[in-house]
């Protein structure tokens, strides 16, 4: 871990706590984190920068619990306790959600906190705090639907829009993490007039490094939207060695096979950055990313890109990769094979990739997210009186 990540316990280098004591701040806030895909690695993540700036963060868990090493990330930043409740997206009953406003309240209450900063707007739903609540949309099952379906979530999930409209409407502030999602989610909730935008963020360094032979691809290959099964279509049709890091089966008996590249299952966080760090080029073929985290992280090693042309991906990287048609598999093989065939072409890219990173750092998340947090406090005492 030590190798590719800088040392958690003292500030990297250039990272500039946000000290401005023009806004208000909250002193400790409780932030819900759940142990599937990237919301854990966001909240780790903003939790750290959070914590340089001197904002505590007792971590409220919902859903599957973190293994022990994720366990022990967490409470070496906050304290981290485990809610007995599900994420909206793993139960099929509405009335299974209606037990987490409480639980939030009784804990908000029992330490103390100054702000919510809840990972699922529906968490927000009939939440009524006397402190400010941001909530943030990562993905939601509404926006999947128009993007892998362009309709209406099916009969079954059909709740979910008005749980995640509920929630939305009794935050003082909602977040989405690009101005594509923000798009999608006004598209297919209405008009939301507390709506800010604040990017992710990536703590790897650039540290220089020798590339080799191979593309890499990493992902919840089990989640359709990620589109695993065209890039293992892709591997019939290049002479490159495609190999893909991520789980196949999903918590609601999702499943994806790997038939033609190399699947290495799924593997540990610093396991999948060394392999973006070897890797010539890193491609995503996502149909459906409201940011697409694993983009970033391959751009800061410096790997070539190879994306969906999807408008997240040429929101955030146009400029800075090669794109493809998600629905072509010759489209990603002829960009794949494009680079692998230039070596300045696929550097020069690489080169790019980095320095658009450098956008997304630590520090501008930090000052973005208490910006946020300021304005949300400032409207609850108006609105208190």
């Amino acid at each position: 871990m030590t190798e590719l990540m800088h040392d958690r316990t003292s500030p990297l280098p250039g990272f500039v706590p946000c000290l401005s004591q023009q806004r208000p701040r909250p002193r400790r806030i409780l932030m819900t984190i759940d142990a599937i895909g990237g919301l854990r690695r966001y909240a780790m993540d903003l939790a750290r920068a959070l914590k340089e700036a001197n904002v505590e963060t007792v971590f409220a868990g919902l859903g599957p619990r973190l293994s022990t090493q994720q366990m022990r990330e967490a409470t070496a930043i906050g304290p981290c306790i485990w809610l007995d409740a599900p994420l909206d997206w793993m139960t099929d009953r509405e009335d299974h959600l209606d037990v987490i406003p409480e639980l939030l309240r009784e804990l908000a209450d029992k330490h103390m906190v100054d702000l919510l900063h809840l990972n699922l707007p529906s968490q927000a739903a009939g939440l009524v705090s006397d402190v400010p609540i941001v909530a943030v949309s990562h993905s939601c099952v509404v926006t999947w639907f128009e993007a892998m379906r362009g309709a209406r979530p099916s009969a079954d999930w059909s709740w979910q829009a008005d749980r995640n409209r509920s929630g939305f409407d009794c935050a003082d502030i909602v977040i989405a993490p690009s101005r594509s999602h923000a798009g999608a989610l006004t598209r297919c909730y209405g008009a939301i007039p507390n709506l800010e935008i604040v990017h992710n963020c990536t703590w790897l360094s650039a540290a220089p490094t020798v590339r080799e032979n191979f593309v890499f691809a990493a992902g919840r290959w089990w989640d359709e939207g990620k589109n695993g099964a065209l890039l293992d279509r892709v591997a019939t049709i290049t002479n490159r060695r495609i190999v893909m890091a991520g789980p196949l089966e999903g918590p609601a008996g999702q499943h994806l096979t790997i038939g033609h590249a190399e699947h290495l299952g799924e593997r540990s966080y610093p396991e999948t950055v060394a392999l973006m760090r070897r890797a010539g080029i890193v491609v995503s073929p996502s149909l459906y990313e409201p940011f697409g985290l694993a983009a970033l992280e391959a751009a800061r090693t410096g790997a070539a890109l190879v994306l969906a042309d999807i408008p997240i991906y040429r929101e955030l990287w146009n400029g800075a990769a090669l794109f493809a048609d998600p629905h072509d598999p010759a489209s990603f093989a002829d960009a794949i094979d494009c680079l692998t065939a230039d070596e300045d072409m696929r550097t020069g890219l690489g080169f790019l990739a980095q320095q658009r990173s450098g956008q997304f750092s630590p520090a501008a998340q930090c000052e973005a997210i208490l910006r946020v947090y300021a304005q949300a406090m400032a409207s609850t005492r108006i609105a208190t009186g």
